[in-house]
Parts: structure tokens; sequence; C-alpha cells
């Protein structure tokens, strides 16, 4: 898993980098935006998916989602992980997907397609499981508010607000492992 989490913090940026770059004439250093890196903006954005993964994991306790055929804290409890994997997984998400959605993807297809399209991808909107699809309805506003925060604050509101989220899910599904043992 840790591999996985490599790979999606280095090779999912590149490319947004190599298009960018080739197509925009944009260096990977303005697509990083250090510039508009301050603490106000990954403040905002640490708050944000604090709060919303607070809010999307007592969701996910309904008993609603008890039918998941692969339930995500199940998935999270087969893998191990500790709090640092947990912190470092959250922060390539965070990373990579974001350099390659928001800074990406959303420059081409705009902040609705692009939402959709990344929640998606991650296997929530599934007309095949109504639960996946619920769980993807509560998802994909916080994925549009991320991406018109992306708009306003730039990439470092986006990486923040999506490690915050991931790493509040991580914890506490690792926390309810180690009470449940």
């Amino acid at each position: 898993m840790l591999i996985l989490g490599l790979i999606t913090l280095l090779v999912f940026p590149i490319p947004t980098f190599l298009v960018h770059f080739y197509a925009n004439k944009i260096a990977p250093w303005e697509i990083l935006q250090f510039d508009n890196l301050n603490i106000l903006n990954v403040g905002l954005g640490l708050q944000f998916g604090f709060v919303y993964g607070v809010l999307a994991y007592i969701l996910l306790k309904s008993p609603v989602f008890d039918k998941l055929p692969a339930k995500i804290d199940d998935l999270v409890r087969s893998m191990n992980l500790n709090y640092g994997d947990a912190l470092f997984l959250s922060f390539c998400a965070g990373f990579g997907e974001e350099l390659l959605f928001r800074s990406g993807v959303q420059y081409y297809f705009g902040v609705a397609i692009t939402s959709i399209l990344f929640v998606a991808i991650h296997g929530y909107l599934n007309p095949m499981n109504w639960r996946y699809s619920l769980y993807g309805l509560i998802v994909l506003p916080f994925i549009l508010l991320i991406s018109l925060g992306f708009s306003e604050f730039g990439l470092w509101f986006a990486i923040s607000a999506h490690f915050a989220y991931d790493a509040v899910l991580f914890v506490s599904m690792i926390k309810q492992n180690e009470l449940q043992n």
C-alpha cells in the first residue's frame, strides 16, 4: 500500500506537469503555486477537510452502510496501517491527486465534470451498488467545494483539505480497529 502511496505522490503529477509545460508553456514550479503557499490557505484547507472528514465518518457509521460488500473500514483494517502510514498515505493522495485533478483535469474540463470524474474514478458513483453511490453523494459536495476552493485559494488549500479529510478517515478507522481488538 505504501508503494501505491509513492506512485500517487510521484507519478500522478507527471501528466499535469507535461501537458501544461508543452501545451501551455507553464513551468512545474508555477503549477505548484509556491507563491500561494501560506498559513491562511493551508489552515482553511485543513479545517475544511477535518470538519468534512468528521461528518463523513459519522455518516459512514450509519446502518445503511453496514451492507457494503467491501466496507472502507474493513479495507483499512486489512492494510494494517499505523498512524504514520495513515498520515503518509493521506499526504500522498492529497498532493498527487490534487495536482492531477485540480491543476490538470480541472484546467480543461471545469469544476463540475472534474469533480464527478474524481468521485466516479474512486468507485463511489456505482450504478450497481446504491450504497456506494450514496457515499459518492456524500463525498461529491466536498470535492466540488475543494474544486471551487482551488480557484479561490489555490492548490495548497486543495491539498491540505484533501489531506485532512483522508487523515481523519484513516485515523478514525485505525482507532476504531484498535478499540475492537
